[in-house]
């Protein structure tokens, strides 16, 4: 058994929808420019990140093939540990509820939140700019993850605009039985040559709708640029959400999550209730809390 570590940082690592994602030109270091809108959810995985005495990183999780080298939190270790030398050995015990391969950033988030629990156990003091800048080089989600709220994301999500709100509402998320890989969706965008360029009064809609918390103006602006290029059944599923009641569905990231949003709580009840027998589903709301990046 490996000693439990002299301190233990718990934080939660919430998941995200995209309210809008509009995909842009592809740059020369392969990564694409966006611009987006992402909201948290009340949907999360948990982290207990102690100190231990050996001289690595143990990962223990309730998905066996994530405790390995290729987990986005072994490499966010690497990184930290290369430029502070007071970092040791680690025991990261991480429950996921998070759907992974699902455009819900299940990943990142945890990626996120173990930077900043680091922070924390290591009394690093690492400032808001340093924390942004090692979760850059770790994924293209991992900044916009760092926030607990909505935020506007442009560039390849390192850009990051706050946004000014407390809005909640009702979210019911689906989960199909495939999922869908970030690299070969981006293929499939490149391949369809289309010519994409920002619609600026859609990111501006939604974010006067976060601002004033007005779901109509919300749920007729959603918008995806992978739902290009996704598999009928995606369609399908948003079909299913809005003869459910959903005000507006849409898939999330990559995919394959479609969400719906809901004005109340018996509508979205009642949904759940139709479909929970047919999907993998989750209800769950937005979540808008700044939090302090130095936790």
């Amino acid at each position: 058994m490996y000693n439990s570590g002299i301190e233990t940082v718990f934080i939660k690592a919430r998941a995200k929808v995209n309210l809008n994602l509009q995909i842009l030109e592809k740059r020369e270091d392969n990564y694409h420019n966006l611009e987006s809108i992402f909201q948290k959810v009340n949907l999360y995985d948990e982290l207990f990140i102690s100190k231990c005495e050996q001289e690595n990183l143990i990962i223990d999780t309730n998905i066996k093939e994530l405790e390995s080298k290729e987990n986005i939190i072994y490499k966010a270790y690497i990184k930290l540990k290369e430029k502070y030398s007071q970092i040791k050995g680690v025991i990261v015990k991480l429950h996921k509820n998070i759907p992974m391969q699902a455009g819900m950033a299940g990943g990142s988030t945890d990626c996120a939140a173990f930077i900043l629990a680091m922070n924390k156990l290591y009394k690093l003091n690492m400032t808001k700019n340093e924390i942004e800048e090692i979760g850059a080089t770790l994924g293209a989600d991992v900044v916009p993850c760092v926030y607990n709220s909505s935020i506007k994301a442009n560039g390849i999500g390192e850009r990051i605009t706050k946004i000014n709100t407390d809005f909640l509402y009702y979210i019911l998320v689906i989960k199909p039985k495939f999922s869908c890989s970030t690299k070969e969706m981006f293929n499939k965008l490149d391949n369809d040559n289309k010519k994409r360029e920002v619609n600026s009064q859609n990111t501006e809609n939604i974010i006067k709708a976060l601002e004033t918390s007005n779901i109509e103006l919300l749920a007729n602006n959603l918008y995806n640029t992978f739902e290009d290029v996704v598999p009928e059944e995606i369609h399908k599923i948003k079909e299913e959400l809005l003869h459910n009641g959903a005000m507006g569905a849409l898939m999330s990231g990559s995919g394959s999550c479609v969400f719906g949003i809901f004005e109340n709580k018996d509508k979205i009840r009642k949904a759940y209730n139709n479909l929970k027998e047919k999907y993998e589903i989750y209800l769950t709301t937005s979540y808008n809390r700044y939090r302090r990046l130095y936790l």
